[in-house]
């Protein structure tokens, strides 16, 4: 219940910051974007994010920067291949599961990875630096990597996505398995997995991203505000946005050390929060796409700032995504590890 009711608030405080804007919306003289009342670029909509393009260059590509149309082809084809390959059959089970065997994961209907690389053929989102690659971590600091499949050893507190260090409490667990952060919400906003969408409400004077899944919603100011004191922080940071002609630049800093400097993927974390000084840039460049770009600057975790591109298109609406707190399958996650404890076992 009390998940429905914090999405109806963020719903409801949505629409009524939607409404001024709804009936303003008009054509660019100069162009094809759509423009608000105020004569600002219109951001507004469900933007998906989905790419066949890795986030990181692969290193057997060295410094190729663009992909002939030639392997284009060919990364696609093979990716709707390992979908069919890998996607599972459909069954109804008449009877139980046997008793303490495995229940299943996620088959290929879950994901959704993309079908195409982004238009102009990039081999990696990242721009910056030109090895299109995360640069290299500052001496002494490590980049966490864990695994869906299995509980590896690590320290406290857990700051990668999905995964964890074990199950001896709920705080081993990932920030997405306790419900607290979307593992592709950010900020910054990487694709991952699923769920790779979010949406843009839009007034004179703030903004509002909003992530479904896991119900994270940025509320951010355009109206020259100091940022919160340094002391007070925040799980998405603490966010101020200003206009740069076209462009609604939106920089973030205040994060909790609870959460990582940056995770290139679900499993994989570095640093944390608590120095990150992130900017993101939102331009909207033709009716149906929104340029997303954004800076890392972190020099107690990384040896260099770095900068990502990433070209979204306006998509569908959104369903609720019923993540919340207490999330009963992480409590039946600790209540299998007792029981095993019980009986002298790892596994049941």
């Amino acid at each position: 219940m009390r998940h429905r009711l914090a999405s109806a608030v963020v719903l409801t405080i949505a629409i009524c910051l939607l409404l001024p804007a709804l009936g303003a919306a008009q054509s660019s003289g100069t162009g094809t974007i759509p423009r608000t009342a105020d004569g600002r670029p219109d951001l507004q909509g469900v933007w998906d994010f989905r790419t066949l393009t890795p986030l990181q260059r692969p290193e057997n590509r060295g410094d190729q920067l663009v992909l002939t149309e030639e392997e284009v082809a060919e990364i696609e084809q093979r990716s709707a291949q390992q979908v069919v390959e890998a996607d599972l059959p459909s069954e109804i089970r008449t009877e139980p599961l046997p008793v303490g065997g495995a229940v299943g994961g996620y088959n290929n209907f879950w994901f959704d990875r993309g079908a195409g690389v982004v238009d102009d053929r990039r081999t990696s989102l990242i721009t910056a630096p030109p090895s299109g690659r995360v640069p290299p971590l500052q001496p002494g600091v490590d980049m966490v990597e864990l695994s869906l499949g299995e509980d590896i050893p690590g320290t406290r507190p857990v700051r990668v996505r999905a995964a964890g260090i074990g199950a001896d409490g709920y705080k081993d667990r990932g920030l997405s398995e306790r419900c607290l952060l979307g593992f592709n919400s950010g900020p910054p906003i990487v694709p991952a997995g699923y769920n790779q969408n979010f949406q843009i409400f839009q007034t004179p004077d703030h903004v509002v991203i909003l992530h479904e899944m896991v119900h994270d919603a940025r509320v951010v100011p355009l109206d020259g505000r100091d940022h919160l004191p340094e002391g007070v922080r925040q799980w998405m940071g603490d966010s101020r946005g200003h206009w740069e002609g076209d462009t609604l630049v939106v920089v973030s800093r205040n994060f909790t050390a609870k959460t990582s400097s940056f995770s290139p993927s679900v499993t994989m974390a570095a640093g944390d929060g608590t120095t990150l000084h992130l900017t993101e840039r939102f331009s909207r460049v033709t009716e149906d796409t929104l340029l997303y770009e954004f800076t890392v600057e972190d020099p107690t975790t990384f040896t260099q700032p770095f900068s990502a591109s990433i070209p979204m298109k306006l998509g569908e609406p959104m369903f609720e995504y019923a993540c919340h707190e207490g999330n009963y399958g992480l409590l039946n996650i600790l209540r299998g590890a007792r029981e095993a404890e019980l009986r002298g076992s790892e596994e049941l």
